[in-house]
């Protein structure tokens, strides 16, 4: 596939923005078209996903207003995506495709907004960025997430006391059974103070939601809980099996990366996650690959499939790392 011209590169990055949009245009629209997101992202992706194929390119997008513009979209599509949903739950007769529509918003807040959330995360403190994320991150019931993210995993990353990444052998759903609470307490034992006023917070929504409508509150966690499994997948993925120790230097060898074009245009260059790792002031648009980066065999979408079966999962992932190391 001939490469664009630098000055059109961000134009692929705008593909994310269909997860968001249509995830609002189905709750609009009701009925089964809610679940219009949840064919799109998880099926019609992973197509696009195999039959797109990868870009080996090491030429960084370096249009930096027009990637801030895209995901600062992002950013605030995701509150409004979350009031809007509570707000359909609230004030409509309650029928069982509801559940579609709670899962394609839930999709939409862990594909589009973790994703965002993480990067803002990254920016200036109490920058209108930095603040962004935390909406954000509010909306998942994940405020804690920044601070266990910037301050223990960016220190430890494939290290025995990351809680965020896995081994060899554990599965996705003992993953997420085991890191959530570990990170909340890791965030706890950082910041203490901040962290309880985060949980706080996040209790008092909970409760306002409630008391506006029962459905509503019960939507509202469980569109939550969707987008935290999807983060904690990503954090299950880009480190699974490696590992290094209390005084190895991390390097490029210890984060895998996938260079498959539709997860790179549709998830903000996420899986360049070596590079990030690298310096994690770089902004997303400025990720570089890396040769000595372990290679996923597939793109995010193909893996997320994938890694529902552990013992198909753990069967690809030994190959590709096999691979890696003979090399």
């Amino acid at each position: 596939m001939q490469e664009k011209p630098m000055r059109y590169r961000w134009v692929s990055q705008t593909l994310g923005l269909i997860t968001p949009l249509s995830a609002i245009i189905g709750l609009y629209i009701g009925g089964w078209f809610m679940g219009i997101t949840i064919v799109y992202l998880l099926g019609f992706s992973m197509i696009l996903d195999l039959l797109l194929g990868v870009d080996n390119s090491d030429n960084p997008n370096q249009e930096g207003i027009m990637h801030d513009l895209i995901i600062h979209a992002h950013a605030l599509l995701v509150p409004i995506l979350t009031l809007y949903l509570v707000y359909t739950i609230g004030t409509s007769e309650w029928t069982n495709l509801n559940w579609l529509g709670i899962a394609s918003v839930g999709l939409s807040n862990g594909a589009s907004g973790i994703i965002t959330a993480h990067e803002l995360g990254h920016r200036k403190p109490k920058s209108f960025s930095w603040y962004m994320a935390r909406v954000d991150l509010l909306c998942v019931l994940y405020l804690h997430f920044t601070t266990e993210h910037n301050y223990t995993h960016h220190k430890h990353w494939a290290r025995e006391v990351d809680p965020t990444s896995s081994k060899f052998g554990q599965s996705i759903y003992g993953h997420f059974i085991r890191t959530v609470p570990k990170q909340i307490k890791g965030a706890y034992e950082t910041k203490s103070g901040n962290t309880i006023r985060q949980l706080l917070l996040e209790i008092t929504l909970i409760a306002v939601i409630f008391l506006y409508s029962l459905p509503a509150g019960l939507a509202f966690i469980s569109q939550a809980l969707v987008a935290v499994f999807l983060l904690e997948f990503v954090n299950y993925l880009q480190h699974h099996g490696l590992a290094r120790d209390q005084r190895q230097r991390a390097g490029p060898e210890h984060a895998w990366e996938s260079r498959h074009r539709w997860s790179r245009w549709t998830l903000l260059e996420l899986p360049l996650h070596p590079s990030h790792h690298l310096k994690a002031s770089t902004h997303y648009e400025r990720l570089e690959t890396h040769d000595d980066s372990p290679q996923l065999p597939f793109g995010y979408y193909v893996m997320f499939w994938i890694s529902l079966i552990p013992p198909l999962f753990e069967k690809v992932m030994r190959k590709s790392h096999e691979r890696f190391l003979s090399q």
